[in-house]
């Protein structure tokens, strides 16, 4: 008979710090890369 292995539910707290993790370092890379470009435009 197979065994059946439960499925842990998903921490939402540490989902969410993990998102927060990755979003706010790519948000400030793109705010810069645009802060610079608008300096090439003016």
């Amino acid at each position: 008979m197979p065994t059946v292995q439960t499925a842990h539910p998903t921490n939402k707290t540490m989902l969410v710090v993990f998102w927060l993790y990755v979003m706010v370092p790519l948000a400030w890379g793109v705010f810069n890369t645009l802060s610079q470009a608008m300096k090439l435009f003016n």
